[in-house]
């Protein structure tokens, strides 16, 4: 047969092998969990489900983006609980599958009386959660809703962790009490923010002395409501009940099944909107049944679809004829942490990275923390960029464009907040973004200090971590950048607020450098980007070099922009601009010389690594850069680098590793930081700095992998440049301009190389080992 006849089988074939070995990374359980820390991720759209199987009862706790409360709590949407009469479960063979492929958890079991199967899933395209029960032979389906917030909950010490409140509540703070009622034969519930008491929204204005402006300003929380209906076809309203779970009380609304079955259907359809009544609420949800009534034939169909779609356009596999080996769970664990990301693809707020969607009870996080299933550390609607961007960045190489969208739409909807911050404290131009950002774009209130001086800059936070940490917001103007560049995306409706952002730095240090003296650059015509910050590690800094990295990098991703995007002259203005940012400072360690953290600091307070923030993100130093060198020493002897090396968390010393080509540690590092979690389910890891599931551990750890095996330069493609030889792997991965490489590397040597468009194969440099 011709070699051009061959070609078109052996990529058929890779496709076959990839979902092959896809399935084998299915997680499934031969037996039931103790509590719902052993819970299995399950979702779409923007719906999270953990679901677990305890005492012969299937339970499953519901999350779904947006559901902020008056303080800010990323708030569950209640906890949902099955039993089966006779039972399948009891004293006979039991099994609980996450089916990747499908998107979609299968319980089954089996005894000597019947045998009973039960399906779970999430309409990728509508709110809307399903759960289908067969058996052999008939039986009644019981199903409750169960909701903690019945009543009123007086929140002290750090049960406020979860809300934006934090460690400095204003007065009593409560978790405000739902609407849980029988409507007809379903269950109706919901909580509405309550507009008799200040929110956060208003709190964080007035305390932040914003108010002349607070008319034009983005508030997400006023009017919110946030709930669901649960209903089943032959089901009818029961009984209430009261009982507790872990740590807190619940109060219970129970459906039954009218007559014993052999096929028993539930449906659960949720709705988050802020509405000037609860009617038009109330209107908006009868809409999405509605519309789910009229697509309920093909809904289960188009959304195996999108899972099979989802799959399909990138994956990496290690050594996957070697299941449970090291490598190989470094592979599976990937897959299935990508799967956790795709259960929020079309959210309308990002994954967030302390839990997201996945959250359980905090006594099995931490035993000393007795909350509710609402809580996590670090907040709900108060976003850590530097953490939010370690889940987001992994999105452009795997591809997962349409992901990327509610992150990057978080900044765009806070642009005008943003902007009136420059203009109400200082009276300049561009936008103002803090690292510790509520999604109504103002500085956490705690951490924006409730104890300050009357002489202190109103604009800044009083925070010795965060003062003067501007620059991650140019993080997401990045991605935005690269979004474009890799997908060709029309990113228009992005480009004023990237420019907004840049704007804010040219003006706020020419600001600053004018209430110093007289000039507003330095003997070279640069700016003084001081007071500043190196991340929030070194602290009171001159010219952080991951500031200068992220102006000189955004900077010059904007001036490469095609006319369509940006005009000439515009493209001007930002190369002047350009020519104003200083170059990055440098030290010695050992005789060598490294990337200094800045020119000069006062204190160091944390335990980052922004020496190393040109190597990633800014991509000023690595593989195929100029002055490798540099950076591998920095990596190697910076004796702070060195200090704060770790693969838990946030802990980027894996991506260092991999952009510097050092084969042996990058590898040594992702193998810590995708092993498997300490939790039964592989990919809950955590707590690290946040909470469980971590992720911005998986994030991380994603990234990290993906730059081992793959690495672009300008249209240089590096293939391979951190990977071992030693381990066998078959990965799909996207890089620049629509590309994507496919590579299987066998006993290493690499024996499929496909790139799409061809014409970009002449790119392609094959790295291998280069240590």
């Amino acid at each position: 047969m011709k070699k051009h006849l061959l070609l078109p089988l052996l990529f058929f074939a890779l496709g076959a092998k990839a979902e092959t070995t896809l399935q084998s990374y299915n997680v499934a359980w031969a037996s039931q969990s103790q509590n719902s820390s052993e819970s299995m991720p399950c979702g779409g759209g923007d719906i999270g489900l953990n679901v677990w199987t305890e005492n012969n009862e299937v339970l499953f706790y519901i999350s779904r983006g947006g559901a902020f409360d008056e303080n800010n709590a990323l708030l569950k949407l209640g906890r949902v609980r099955l039993q089966l009469s006779p039972n399948p479960f009891e004293d006979g063979t039991f099994k609980q599958e996450l089916l990747l492929q499908e998107g979609y958890v299968k319980i089954t079991g089996a005894n000597k009386n019947l045998s009973a199967e039960i399906n779970i899933w999430v309409d990728i395209f509508r709110p809307i959660i399903h759960v289908e029960a067969k058996s052999s032979k008939p039986m009644q389906l019981s199903t409750s809703y169960e909701t903690w917030r019945h009543t009123d909950r007086l929140l002290t010490g750090k049960a406020n962790n979860a809300n934006s409140y934090k460690w400095a509540p204003q007065g009593d703070i409560k978790l405000h009490k739902d609407s849980v009622n029988f409507e007809k034969n379903s269950v109706l519930f919901f909580h509405r923010n309550r507009a008799d008491i200040p929110n956060i929204f208003d709190v964080t204005v007035h305390q932040q002395g914003m108010d002349s402006v607070k008319h034009l300003m983005f508030d997400p929380v006023t009017n919110l409501t946030f709930g669901g209906v649960m209903q089943g076809k032959n089901m009818a309203a029961q009984n209430t009940y009261s009982g507790k779970y872990a740590d807190t009380d619940f109060r219970a609304y129970t459906l039954q099944s009218l007559t014993p079955s052999r096929a028993h259907k539930l449906e659960i359809a949720l709705h988050v909107a802020q509405t000037a009544t609860i009617n038009e609420w109330k209107n908006g949800l009868e809409n999405i049944l509605r519309e789910a009534k009229k697509e309920e034939k093909s809904a289960q169909k188009n959304t195996r679809t999108w899972w099979k779609k989802f799959w399909e356009r990138s994956y990496i596999f290690i050594e996957p004829d070697s299941s449970n080996t090291a490598q190989w769970q470094v592979g599976r664990n990937y897959q299935l942490f990508r799967y956790q990301l795709g259960c929020n693809a079309f959210g309308k707020y990002p994954t967030k990275f302390n839990g997201g969607l996945f959250t359980y009870d905090p006594r099995y996080v931490d035993t000393a923390q007795n909350f509710t299933p609402d809580h996590r550390n670090w907040g709900g609607g108060t976003h850590t960029a530097q953490n939010q961007r370690l889940v987001h960045f992994p999105m452009l190489r795997s591809g997962d464009f349409d992901m990327m969208k509610p992150q990057l739409d978080f900044y765009l909807n806070l642009q005008r907040n943003a902007e009136l911050r420059s203009e109400v404290y200082w009276g300049h131009k561009g936008a103002s973004f803090t690292e510790q950002l509520e999604n109504f774009g103002l500085p956490n209130p705690s951490e924006y200090g409730w104890k300050r001086p009357d002489f202190y800059d109103k604009g800044m936070e009083y925070n010795a971590w965060l003062e003067y940490q501007w620059d991650t917001a140019l993080e997401f103007c990045f991605m935005m950048l690269e979004l474009h560049r890799y997908s060709g995306a029309d990113i228009s409706r992005y480009i004023p607020l990237i420019e907004s952002c840049l704007t804010f730095f040219d003006e706020h240090y020419r600001y600053l450098a004018k209430l110093r003296g007289r000039k507003f650059l330095d003997e070279n015509n640069h700016l003084v980007l001081y007071p500043g910050s190196a991340c929030e590690t070194y602290k009171m800094a001159y010219n952080a070099s991951s500031t200068i990295a992220a102006l000189q990098t955004v900077l010059r991703s904007v001036v490469a922009l095609p006319d369509t995007l940006m005009s000439q002259q515009k493209k001007q203005a930002w190369s002047d601009m350009l020519a104003t940012i200083p170059p990055i400072s440098f030290r010695e360690f050992e005789g060598k010389k490294t990337i200094a953290p800045a020119k000069l600091w006062e204190r160091i307070n944390n335990t980052e690594a922004p020496q190393l923030y040109p190597v990633f993100p800014w991509g000023i130093y690595g593989v195929g850069r100029p002055d490798l060198e540099v950076a591998i020493n920095t990596y190697k002897y910076d004796t702070d680098a060195l200090k704060f090396r770790s693969h838990v968390g946030w802990k980027q010393d894996n991506i260092f590793a991999a952009r510097l080509g050092l084969t042996d540690e990058a590898a040594a590092l992702t193998l810590k930081k995708l092993g498997n979690s300490e939790r039964r389910f592989p990919t809950f890891w955590g707590p690290g700095f946040d909470w469980t599931p971590d992720h911005n551990w998986g994030g991380s750890g994603m990234i990290g992998l993906q730059e081992m095996l793959l690495q672009t330069v300008g249209d240089t493609i590096y293939v391979l440049p951190a990977f071992p030889k030693t381990w066998n792997v078959h990965f799909k991965l996207h890089a620049p301009h629509n590309t994507t490489v496919e590579v299987v590397q066998k006993n290493g040597k690499v024996e499929v190389l496909k790139v799409v468009p061809e014409a970009r194969r002449k790119d392609i440099i094959v790295v291998g080992n280069n240590q």
